[in-house]
């Protein structure tokens, strides 16, 4: 039961704000803008069926035949990216023998409730989404959401229908690891809630966009060798620990995805900018980049690197005692500065981020293939270079 709902029904039905019809037709005539709130269950196979949508698309579509002023047709339905341009777009149009964006528009508006509370989170949203189609078509449904106490946030269609999709994936992804963590405490003898009460201390990197912006693999010296210890412990314990053992998988899955797009460029000279694992380091220990280096070197390219922070002559301590011991063959690849290894390179590979490497891309980078798997650039250079990200 949602609470206050009987309430909020009583007073708008009472004030005539609201009333229940139906006449779809009527509806439509009757109105300047509908959501559409209908269900999209999962198929036997997991994928989702589109047919409610799709049936009240054709009701709105044929409504609009005989309508002279803008409509616009909003999607609240929970449904995967593509389907409002690739499916229902195009049954308006055909229904309606009208034009999206000119004579009806189109949003994509996800809802951000919590069944028992949508009330409360209507009025308190922690943001708005409207993906639209046009302009013209957001402009009615960002005027009903403008009193709201939360971002208002306008884009495009697809990026609205997957924010929800991500929404829900990382709230799963989040009960899940507090459960795993929960389980692992307790073989432990350590109180879980603890633990994690102390870890949502952290808003600085814990709770917050950082590290969750789609890229190149983690790496260094603690990330790998800390998950491997935990994984390790829970299996001595016999205790199944299904998604944090998954994840340093998934990590060399992020590898092996960079190490594909380079199968297509062989026989190329190919740079890499940035060889420790992160920008601003020395440190070579699991970097990623390194061992896309020693895949490379596999299968015959020929490679050049640059990292200001990599030198023979400067290492000290365990970062020399690893680049010696264990891949004392890329310390021949190393380049003294990014323009020369731009300049003798078809294909560039950028590892972190580095205003250097922009400003030699950009002036010297024309020709050349960018392989970008930190999104140095935010938009592709206008130099001719050919331009390729790795999440995006």
């Amino acid at each position: 039961m949602e609470t206050g709902l009987d309430e909020l029904l009583e007073g708008t039905v009472r004030s005539g704000q609201f009333r229940a019809t139906d006449d779809w037709r009527a509806a439509i005539g009757e109105t300047d803008l509908a959501l559409v709130c209908v269900g999209t269950p999962s198929r036997a196979n997991g994928s989702i069926d589109l047919r409610y949508v799709r049936r009240v698309c054709e009701q709105i579509g044929q409504a609009l035949r005989d309508r002279k002023e803008f409509f616009t047709v909003v999607i609240r339905s929970t449904i995967v990216p593509g389907s409002v341009e690739d499916q229902l777009i195009p049954i308006l149009e055909k229904e309606s023998g009208r034009k999206a964006g000119v004579d009806f528009g189109v949003c994509m508006n996800p809802e951000f409730l919590r069944e028992s509370t949508s009330i409360l989170d209507f009025h308190n949203p922690p943001k708005t989404v409207i993906g639209e189609f046009t302009p013209q078509s957001g402009e009615l449904l960002a005027s009903i959401y403008a009193h709201l106490p939360a971002p208002l946030i306008r884009t495009s269609i697809r990026v609205a229908e997957m924010v929800k999709y991500v929404d829900n994936c990382f709230h799963a992804l989040k009960v899940t690891f507090a459960n795993e963590v929960g389980g692992f405490c307790k073989e432990l003898k350590v109180d879980s809630h603890q633990v994690m009460d102390i870890f949502c201390k952290d808003t600085k990197l814990n709770l917050s966009p950082y590290y969750l912006k789609p890229g190149f693999a983690f790496g260094g010296s603690c990330l790998p060798k800390d998950l491997r210890a935990l994984t390790y412990e829970a299996r001595a314990r016999d205790l199944d620990l299904p998604m944090l053992s998954s994840i340093l998988e998934s990590n060399r899955r992020q590898i092996y995805r960079v190490a594909n797009r380079l199968l297509d460029h062989q026989g190329k000279r190919v740079g890499i900018l940035g060889l420790s694992f992160k920008a601003g380091s020395d440190d070579l220990r699991e970097s990623p980049i390194v061992e896309l280096v020693e895949f490379a070197l596999g299968k015959g390219f020929r490679l050049g690197i640059f990292d200001r922070h990599v030198s023979l002559a400067r290492l000290t301590g365990a970062n020399k005692d690893y680049i010696e011991r264990q891949i004392p063959h890329i310390s021949s690849l190393l380049r003294n500065s990014v323009t020369e290894l731009v300049a003798e390179s078809d294909v560039i590979v950028i590892s972190y981020k580095d205003e250097a490497f922009k400003e030699a891309l950009t002036a010297n980078g024309a020709g050349k293939t960018i392989i970008d798997l930190v999104r140095l650039f935010p938009v592709p250079p206008e130099n001719g270079a050919k331009y390729e990200g790795i999440c995006w």
